[in-house]
């Protein structure tokens, strides 16, 4: 397998590491949408959240907290996101990670979304919980 990934948590690619331990490394994503912005990548891979894992992907949420303090007092964002893309049309490197995004005044970073409220009737939202419910 010819994944970016994994490679550069098997040390043959150059990374800016921020973190490492047994499961995961934190590195600095090569795009820097805003300073300090960070990858969470699992060194086991799964390509997607689809695939991962239940006890990796709990280490990882268990580590978030730690890494977004460490960008907190690093570098004082305004706020955070934190993201996780899978399949297309978003995810472009199929090996499960996070994104942890430090947000500051006008960084240009846009992630908006059509607010629908008060489109959908009822009824709807029944239905489409309903569909999720059947398939848990």
């Amino acid at each position: 397998m010819d994944c970016i990934f994994c490679r550069i948590a098997n040390g043959e690619i150059q990374s800016y590491k921020v973190y490492e331990d047994d499961c995961f490394i934190a590195i600095l994503d090569i795009s820097q949408a805003t300073k300090g912005h960070t990858l969470l990548i699992p060194k086991q891979h799964f390509a997607n959240v689809y695939e991962i894992d239940e006890e990796i992907i709990a280490r990882i949420f268990k580590k978030i907290p730690e890494i977004a303090k460490a960008i907190k007092k690093a570098f004082n964002p305004i706020g955070l996101n934190i993201l996780i893309n899978t399949d297309k049309p978003l995810q472009s490197v199929f090996h499960f990670h996070v994104h942890l995004i430090p947000r500051y005044e006008n960084d240009g970073v846009r992630m908006e979304f059509e607010n629908n409220y008060g489109k959908l009737p009822a009824e709807e939202f029944l239905k489409i919980a309903d569909e999720i419910k059947k398939n848990l």
